[in-house]
């Protein structure tokens, strides 16, 4: 295969999706480096009108993205494209809810365009999911090699645009049939016009095709300033822009204490000005023994698990020599704590309700187990040839259940405090595109 080392071929590739973006940005390059040649002419006529046509095509690049972006935001606030109509990727997403939300069911697990439908997991955060990695296996701090990154609560999705379509054709989610139905669905919106003008007149005559553009919209969208605001007072502060409560700058102390683990997983830098450098996880998975939602449909079986990594919404990926993926059954993603405290329902199967109830549970599952599993103290949710994997070697987890409580009821308090300062909405929101 024939390595791309061009910035020309790099760039192109890179936008390779839309190909008139391709297009206008290629132009814009090569009428750049055109600039850059030749010596010494300063000013002439030749070089103001290279720099004219080049800012030109900058503009136009800019626009055919911004129109790509709203197209993708259209798509994403549609609840015609569920069967019955009702359900947009929206109504599991809500920014008012940290783009997480549960389409009205009260159960920890969202609800479906059908009645009886209900889903198995809580909805992952689309906020700030365009910085998760593709799906792979990273080295550890230890030297091991660690599953980490992909969409969703087990990864399955290397990309935003792949994990799009899934809730589309999904029974329990939008429920289509198939692609020719979202891709009809799309061609009698109000945006098709639209639609055409991003990705060509005759986009949505080829399914296939249009069906994955429609993904790439919706991740275009995804990726916006909309979705990644940095505007939290966790933010502010890193900017010099506010100051935290004596609870709150507590709360980030004990978060950061390496005796409690918070920060070991869900990754910040508060002496770096730059928020991007606090995305509140590090994207490997753990096995926490999350306590069993009994709300949960599937979970009336007995012997049902939700492995995670395993299974069932995924087939276990295939592991490097030296890893044996048997060992992460059970084990989810970390999922990345900003805008936390909008969400209505926590963990992967939306068992707790509350931040306090989530510290709490790293405070005391070791210290009081039957109080998170009933009286055998035993984790509820992973079968018993995979009680092995649960998570006892790193902070909180290794506390010693003798010691009693990891944190104090206020100390509990003070965390929760921090964590609402990763809410945003505490700064005006960027207006740059």
């Amino acid at each position: 295969m024939k390595r791309i080392t061009t910035p020309l071929a790099i760039a192109t590739a890179t936008l390779a999706p839309w190909p008139r973006l391709s297009h206008l940005l290629a132009l814009a390059l090569l009428t750049g480096l055109g600039a850059c040649g030749g010596g010494g002419g300063g000013d002439s006529p030749a070089s103001v009108a290279v720099a004219a046509e080049n800012a030109a095509v900058q503009v136009a690049a800019q626009t055919q993205q911004q129109a790509l972006v709203s197209l993708g935001q259209q798509l994403f606030n549609d609840p015609k494209l569920s069967t019955p109509a009702g359900t947009a990727c929206a109504s599991c997403h809500q920014a008012a809810s940290g783009f997480s939300s549960l389409h009205g069911s009260t159960l920890g697990v969202a609800a479906g365009s059908l009645p009886t439908s209900l889903g198995l997991r809580s909805p992952s955060q689309a906020a700030y999911s365009a910085a998760i990695p593709r799906f792979g296996f990273v080295t550890s701090p230890q030297g091991t090699l660690i599953p980490a990154g992909g969409q969703f609560w087990d990864g399955r999705a290397d990309t935003l645009a792949a994990q799009a379509l899934l809730p589309l054709l999904n029974p329990l989610e939008m429920n289509n049939a198939d692609q020719a139905t979202v891709v009809s669905k799309v061609a009698a919106a109000p945006y098709a016009s639209l639609f055409t003008r991003v990705f060509g007149a005759a986009a949505l005559s080829n399914t296939n095709q249009a069906f994955n553009q429609i993904g790439q919209a919706i991740q275009a969208f995804e990726q916006s300033a909309a979705l990644q605001a940095f505007t939290s007072k966790y933010d502010a502060m890193v900017q010099g822009k506010a100051v935290f409560s004596a609870a709150e700058q507590n709360g980030m102390a004990l978060f950061q204490s390496p005796a409690n683990g918070c920060a070991a997983c869900h990754r910040m830098n508060p002496a770096s000005s730059t928020p991007q450098n606090s995305p509140f996880t590090n994207h490997i998975y753990v096995v926490e023994g999350i306590p069993r939602n009994p709300q949960i449909p599937r979970n009336a079986d007995a012997s049902f698990f939700d492995l995670g990594l395993c299974g069932p919404e995924r087939s276990a990926p295939v592991a490097p020599v030296g890893v044996q993926i048997a060992d992460y059954c059970g084990a989810f993603q970390v999922p990345s704590l900003r805008n936390v405290a909008l969400r209505p329902a926590l963990m992967h199967n939306g068992f707790f309700r509350s931040l306090t109830d989530v510290v709490n549970f790293y405070s005391t599952r070791n210290s009081d187990p039957q109080r998170w599993y009933g009286p055998s103290g035993i984790p509820n949710d992973l079968p018993a040839q995979y009680q092995a994997n649960l998570e006892t070697r790193r902070p909180p987890f290794n506390h010693r259940s003798s010691n009693g409580p990891l944190l104090t009821a206020a100390q509990v308090s003070d965390v929760v405090a921090f964590l609402n300062t990763l809410t945003d909405g505490f700064l005006a929101a960027s207006t740059s595109p």
